[in-house]
């Protein structure tokens, strides 16, 4: 993925399915799984500037088909009788534009051929983890440089004469 315009819709159970460290909670602690999931896509949806959709599939789950903000992330729950593919196509249609890629992440072979022929890219579950990762990385390298580099400095703050009365101070010279 290279613009910073550029769309990812993820398959949320399908990467929870998919993340090892997301798949070991999915079984006793779901909810959780999916928060997880929302605050590492949140980072990354921060620092690569991507708008991000997270589709969970609700086709079992009667009156849902909601569709929320959560993290500046579009969190969407499928309608009834809907599933996630179906939501995912759609969404792939309703966003499609010239000067926009749309990339799927889901390791759903059949939907990645779907979603390219609606004219989507894909990403499979252990490429978005990979690259999810790596901006994690690069992320904290960046904040360790920084806060390696940057003085607590009164230069530029204050005055060149209220610097020069601290100074002396400083040295007792007053």
């Amino acid at each position: 993925m290279s613009r910073r315009d550029d769309i990812l819709i993820v398959d949320g159970y399908n990467i929870i399915g998919a993340w090892p460290m997301l798949a070991v909670l999915k079984d006793t602690e779901l909810e959780e799984a999916r928060d997880k999931l929302l605050d590492m896509l949140a980072d990354y949806q921060g620092f690569s500037g991507r708008k991000v959709y997270v589709v969970f599939d609700a086709h079992q789950v009667p009156g849902l088909g909601a569709s929320y903000s959560q993290h500046k992330l579009t969190v969407v729950y499928t309608k009834e009788k809907e599933t996630a593919d179906e939501c995912i196509e759609r969404l792939v249609t309703e966003l499609f534009s010239r000067r926009t890629n749309i990339y799927v992440a889901t390791s759903d072979l059949v939907e990645q051929h779907v979603i390219f022929g609606r004219g989507a890219l894909r990403v499979s579950a252990r490429e978005l983890l990979i690259e999810v990762k790596h901006n994690r990385h690069v992320m904290e390298q960046r904040l360790k440089e920084e806060k390696r580099t940057k003085r607590n400095s009164l230069e530029g703050i204050v005055s060149p004469e209220v610097r020069s009365q601290l100074e002396k101070w400083r040295r007792g010279d007053l």
